[in-house]
């Protein structure tokens, strides 16, 4: 049988679900021309850049990427979610405790795992569960465990067609179409929700996000975010076309070599729902985001990244918003002149990782020998071997729940007293998640090899 790859199933995902938010949420579209806009003038004022993501297959894919982000109420919905993103060739790769930061979900990311199908298509989606046992009012929290119980939100015929992958190994191109089709249902908005005012007022006076997920038919898309060059622009573009940006950019400060992911958002939209059927009131949930994406950090790197982080934020000592914006980036450039701003420092210093490729017109000048990944530093500093950074495809839960935070409004629950548990998360998902940090380092590992095998099989060759 011929079947479609589930790399070109999930870009047609990809596609059919922006065409579908620009619709429901019409300054999403803004944002993608202003994101477009600054990546057009970015690569024509920076010749150098353009040539870099070109090398690294990411030029290709910049106007198509984006992530999106759902949250889920169940263990089935999120057992159920996984099969459906395993047809596209998406799987779960990290785990994102938001608890610490008063938001009460536990998330990870479907994505692809291989740096050919992230080339294809680089859609994410951040996809978080509700801790219902956060809910304290025990007659509320049965209250919202049977709501969730009585909803079915995947159509009978996305089931089916998820079944179908399984059971034959993949989908026929018109199947895949019928597929994207069927699961978009899954992430579109519902204005009404079939719950009562009174139940959805006091879910949202228990955490507005718990009523974003309990309230309604199924977890619509809550944003999609396109990648942008540089997010410093993209935030000023934003405050000079009237779109109402979040008070500060989430991640690192900007640099000469981008680390890891930046972030930014416009608030949420304020929208009309119908309880009961009845024109009743509003929810808040749905807006738009830009990430800038930098270079995956090793253990090392996270390390001082998750260090120079918690210096600023003892040192602002206030949650962040527009009164401290400034000071806060202030701090941070600060605090963060002690994290190597230059790719050689980077990688001597075994803080980021890199592929690696042989630089051919040198080679040949070289005296026949035997090298070995010893002599590593030695090769690139003579030229002979260059390193391209590799893209952090992740997430950071200090940004995304400072982001969730920015978008529930001012009387978002600080903190709960819970721990972390990626055992349960990993119960109810029905698997264990990939260890990003393994697969960064299976595919530098992965390169540096292949060009080692290539110089000696090359010096072989000449002698």
């Amino acid at each position: 049988m011929n079947y479609l790859s589930p790399d070109l199933i999930r870009a047609k995902f990809s596609k059919s679900m922006s065409d579908m938010y620009q619709k429901e949420v019409p300054l999403y579209g803004d944002l993608i021309d202003l994101v477009q806009e600054v990546n057009r003038n970015t690569l024509n004022a920076h010749p150098a850049l353009a040539q870099q993501l070109q090398a690294t297959q990411e030029l290709s894919r910049l106007s198509e990427e984006r992530h999106g982000a759902i949250r889920l109420g169940t263990p089935l919905e999120l057992q159920t979610l996984a099969r459906v993103f395993s047809v596209m060739g998406m799987y779960p790769v990290g785990y994102y405790d938001l608890v610490p930061a008063g938001v009460p979900v536990h998330a990870t990311a479907f994505r692809a795992i291989d740096a050919q199908a992230l080339a294809i298509s680089p859609f994410r989606v951040f996809t978080s569960l509700l801790r219902l046992e956060l809910i304290e009012d025990e007659s509320l929290r049965d209250t919202a465990t049977h709501i969730l119980q009585d909803r079915q939100i995947f159509s009978d015929r996305a089931l089916l067609l998820t079944e179908k992958a399984e059971q034959q190994g993949g989908l026929s191109a018109e199947d895949a179409s019928l597929f994207v089709e069927e699961v978009l249902e899954t992430f579109r908005w519902h204005s009404h929700a079939p719950v009562s005012l009174e139940v959805y007022q006091a879910l949202h006076d228990q955490h507005r996000l718990i009523a974003d997920v309990v309230a309604f038919k199924g977890p619509h898309i809550n944003h999609l975010t396109p990648r942008t060059l540089d997010i410093d622009l993209v935030q000023a573009g934003m405050q000079a076309r009237g779109i109402p940006p979040k008070a500060v950019i989430e991640g690192p400060p900007p640099r000469v070599c981008p680390i890891l992911l930046r972030q930014t958002s416009f608030k949420a939209l304020d929208e009309t729902v119908f309880f009961d059927g009845e024109k009743q009131g509003s929810h808040s949930a749905r807006f738009g985001e830009i990430e800038q994406r930098g270079i995956a950090l090793t253990s090392k790197g996270r390390a001082l990244y998750d260090q120079l982080l918690q210096a600023t934020r003892q040192r602002l000592n206030a949650p962040t918003n527009e009164t401290n914006a400034e000071q806060y980036m202030q701090i941070l450039q600060e605090e963060f002149q002690a994290f190597p701003d230059t790719w050689l420092e980077l990688h001597q210093q075994g803080l980021a990782y890199f592929c690696y490729e042989i630089n051919s017109d040198v080679l040949g000048t070289m005296q026949p020998q035997n090298y070995d990944i010893q002599q590593l530093d030695t090769l690139i500093q003579e030229g002979i071997i260059s390193i391209k950074p590799i893209v952090y495809e992740d997430f950071l839960p200090v940004s995304a729940a400072g982001i969730f935070q920015s978008n529930l409004g001012d009387h978002a629950r600080s903190e709960y007293q819970v721990c972390s548990n990626q055992v349960q998360f990993e119960q109810h998902l029905g698997k264990k998640t990939h260890d990003m940090i393994a697969l960064y380092e299976h595919t530098a590992q992965h390169s540096l090899q292949k060009v080692f095998a290539e110089i000696n099989s090359q010096q072989l060759t000449s002698v």
